[in-house]
């Protein structure tokens, strides 16, 4: 049976796969368009099966709005050059977009609505086999509030973030806030976002750093005192490369670590606890002010925090919910 460039393009309507691979598929399955469509759906699967232990850190990540109702979701595949391919970006739009008329809660949901005739999970397998690199469906989260905004920084599909208030606001201001997350990725909205787990970990972690500075401080005391600058002591392995190098004598080496040793035992054994418990309640502090959005100082005006900024633009106005998804290690 003739294979007719009208029967290519159909197929290629159907799968979003490449020409050549719509016509090898009509050739192998007589002009049959389902059996092509399923010979493209098992190659797609065969890929993804092969490459399922590779990893897919590139992609496009994308954030909509629709309303009251924001999303985010990112398509990932291994290679930079595939990201930017065209077919690529717009089957994440058409996944995006199918999201955001069904108002998903869940991936799972974005994975069996409905795209071009398949379910978007199916779409993304045979855009695999078109490709051949290893994708898939990520980070998809939602947002609903009064006022909600969409940021994708730079426009480079690669971090976006989604912010929701409790009010009306000017665009101009949710855009700053949502411009605040894209660049100081917060990890919760307030202290009470936090869970206790997470509290007690971090304060757990923050006393321990608290404590080895504190002998540490001891240690560099009796250094200075013994005439050695700390600095070219503050490991072994420092010690001999600067004897080496004639930085320290191999007397002065042996001080170092006899002071190191029997300062710092001394130092652990005589912690004050209420001081350490007093330093580390304040770097907690400062810790919630990093990493809380409503805590942060306003990377406009650092003298305010976010909480502080929006009540100078409305006393009852704040964020109820932020989303943030990035390719890009941090």
């Amino acid at each position: 049976m003739a294979i007719t460039l009208q029967d290519i393009n159909a197929l290629r309507q159907k799968t979003q796969a490449g020409l050549m691979d719509c016509k090898k598929a009509l050739t192998e399955a007589n002009g049959d368009m389902e059996a092509a469509m399923e010979i493209l759906r098992k190659k797609g699967q065969m890929v993804a099966a092969k490459r399922s232990d590779r990893e897919a850190a590139e992609g496009c990540v994308l954030a909509k709005v629709d309303g009251k109702f924001g999303a985010m979701i990112a398509l990932k595949c291994e290679t930079d050059f595939v990201a930017k391919n065209a077919d690529f970006v717009a089957l994440a739009n058409k996944v995006m977009d199918a999201a955001m008329a069904a108002k998903a809660k869940t991936l799972d949901e974005v994975k069996n609505l409905d795209v071009d005739g398949v379910t978007a999970a199916e779409a993304v397998v045979n855009r695999s086999g078109v490709t051949g690199e290893k994708m898939e469906l990520d980070g998809y989260a939602t947002v609903e509030g009064e006022k909600v905004v969409a940021y994708n920084h730079m426009n480079q599909s690669f971090l976006c973030t989604l912010v929701a208030f409790n009010k009306d606001c000017a665009d101009e201001v949710a855009k700053g806030i949502a411009m605040q997350v894209a660049a100081m990725s917060p990890v919760a909205l307030d202290e009470s976002k936090i869970s206790d787990e997470d509290k007690a970990k971090e304060l757990a972690a923050i006393i321990d750093k608290t404590k080895e500075d504190e002998v540490k401080k001891a240690i560099e005391v009796q250094l200075k005192k013994a005439g050695i600058n700390p600095n070219h002591v503050d490991s072994d392995d420092h010690i001999n490369s600067n004897i080496t190098k004639g930085y320290i004598t191999e007397e002065q080496g042996a001080q170092a670590r006899e002071i190191i040793a029997t300062v710092g035992e001394s130092a652990r054994q005589n912690l004050n606890a209420t001081k350490i418990e007093m330093i580390a309640q304040g770097r907690l502090n400062k810790y919630y002010k990093e990493v809380c959005l409503l805590n942060q100082a306003y990377i406009d005006d650092s003298k305010v925090s976010v909480a502080d900024y929006l009540k100078s633009i409305d006393k009852d106005l704040t964020v109820v919910d932020f989303k943030r998804y990035t390719l890009r290690a941090e």
